[in-house]
């Protein structure tokens, strides 16, 4: 297994696969309504059968060269993640996303988690476009996508039934060239 040091505070980038499923679902748990507030994660892993599929569904998108899922872990422990839910490398887009619990948030953990899935997908797998679509309400989210200099290309209304409740849409996005750019100065 290798990780990945996000800093200097201890925190890693690590695999998450089907094997974690318990520690996954303690995860989901602490956070269950604070990432529930905006993201569907919390409803869909509700106990361990539906931990560890979920976690298997990403380990298949890995080895299908079609997404993939990270945890964030802060001292050993499994505090959030990041993960490309789609990618298309035979036409070079990929969408990207991340989450926290309140134990993490505020840290900067998931924009520089996201920072090194973003730069793996432009840099390694030749991705040209990278997605960030975000609920319009969650500004945490929406300062990621600033932080990693993403662009607001504009907002798909009503688009998203989260929990009963339509909610809008940010679609942001980043370009290879620019991703580049920014990252050689």
């Amino acid at each position: 297994m290798y990780a990945m040091s996000l800093g200097d505070d201890g925190a890693e980038l690590r695999p998450l696969e089907p094997w974690q499923a318990d520690r996954f679902l303690a995860h989901i748990d602490r956070g269950r309504e604070f990432i529930g507030q905006f993201v569907g994660l919390p409803d869909l892993v509700t106990g361990p059968e539906s931990s560890r599929a979920h976690l298997r569904r990403y380990a298949e998108k890995a080895a299908a060269d079609t997404g993939c899922m990270h945890g964030i872990w802060d001292r050993g422990e499994l505090v959030g993640g990041v993960l490309l839910p789609k990618m298309d490398v035979e036409q070079g887009t990929a969408e990207a996303g991340c989450w926290l619990e309140p134990s993490a948030a505020g840290r900067g953990l998931a924009t520089r988690a996201a920072r090194v899935l973003i730069d793996w997908a432009i840099v390694e797998r030749g991705i040209h476009r990278v997605d960030w679509w975000v609920a319009a309400g969650n500004t945490p989210s929406i300062e990621v996508a600033r932080r990693l200099g993403m662009t607001r290309e504009g907002v798909l209304r009503a688009h998203y039934l989260h929990r009963g409740v339509r909610l809008d849409m940010e679609v942001w996005s980043v370009l290879a060239p620019e991703w580049r750019t920014a990252r050689s100065s």
